[in-house]
């Protein structure tokens, strides 16, 4: 169980200190926890309550997230703690049992259970974050339960909970990250701190009615440079304000995520072939991608 302090302030700008609830899980013996970002971000103080009482500090100087896929790391000071095991989430089926763990609404460590209902979801959590890869459960997933695992029958971390669809009539849709997109982001947090990604350099925009009349486009669908940085791999590569990236590295992409998911599976270094318009005219280029400063 992870209860956290973030200073917020009131209507009339007076600073108070709110209370947060979340879970997390041991991956390693030494102390170190994974959970989601959105349970620790902004947290001045952290303390981790494990299953047999003991309670920790954590050092928030000692916090390492990916808020692009909603991840963290935190650190306290145990060794010899009883580390989980992960599993494979690509063998889940639809309709195998899980069984969610969690500290639901702040309350304590509790179970619930259900089954794999859908995979490979997409799911819009706040307005310009889309998560990718969810397994969607119907195990119960309540306020506090984020970041808290998701396991198999084999007690095997499968998933890491992060998010529910909570309106009136809608029951048993919550949702966790993949285990198999999560572990390579933790292993980076873990070993670098960070997330080390692609980057060309430039701002993006889905192409749209609004963009097509501003820069007077040709294209309907795609992705619109809004600027190049100086320097960067796309001005490299020739790319310029005003063009409309419509394939990258072989993939059609008609939005920004849709380039950004591509962009963020590339490798550094490694040459991507980007089809574009400019004017009315459809042109190719190579750009080599280098790690994000």
């Amino acid at each position: 169980a992870i209860t956290t302090q973030v200073d917020s302030y009131d209507f009339f700008n007076r600073p108070y200190t709110q209370e947060g609830a979340g879970s997390g899980w041991i991956i390693d013996a030494d102390g170190i926890i994974v959970t989601n970002n959105h349970v620790v971000e902004g947290a001045k103080s952290i303390t981790v309550t494990l299953d047999n009482g003991d309670t920790y500090t954590a050092d928030t100087n000692s916090i390492y997230t990916d808020a692009y896929n909603d991840l963290a790391i935190i650190k306290i000071d145990a060794t010899g703690l009883p580390a989980l095991k992960t599993g494979n989430a690509s063998q889940m089926r639809i309709g195998d049992w899980v069984v969610a763990i969690g500290n639901a609404l702040g309350q304590g460590i509790r179970a619930t259970e259900g089954i794999i209902s859908r995979q490979n979801v997409a799911l819009d959590v706040e307005q310009g974050q889309t998560l990718y890869n969810l397994l969607e459960t119907s195990a119960a997933i309540n306020p506090g339960n984020s970041g808290g695992p998701l396991v198999n029958l084999s007690g095997e971390v499968i998933g890491i909970t992060s998010a529910k669809i909570a309106s009136v009539g809608v029951e048993g849709m919550g949702y966790a990250i993949s285990i198999d997109t999560a572990l390579p982001i933790v292993k980076e947090l873990v070993n670098n701190g960070f997330v080390s990604r692609p980057y060309l350099g430039v701002s993006l925009y889905t192409v749209d009615q609004l963009a097509i009349q501003e820069f007077k486009l040709q294209v309907k669908e795609g992705v619109l440079l809004l600027s190049v940085m100086a320097g960067s791999p796309a001005d490299k590569a020739g790319l310029q304000q005003g063009d409309v990236i419509v394939n990258i590295g072989g993939t059609d992409v008609k939005t920004v995520q849709e380039l950004t998911n591509v962009l963020h599976t590339a490798t550094i270094g490694q040459p991507l072939d980007i089809t574009y318009w400019r004017g009315n005219s459809t042109k190719t280029t190579t750009v080599t991608p280098i790690e994000t400063p």
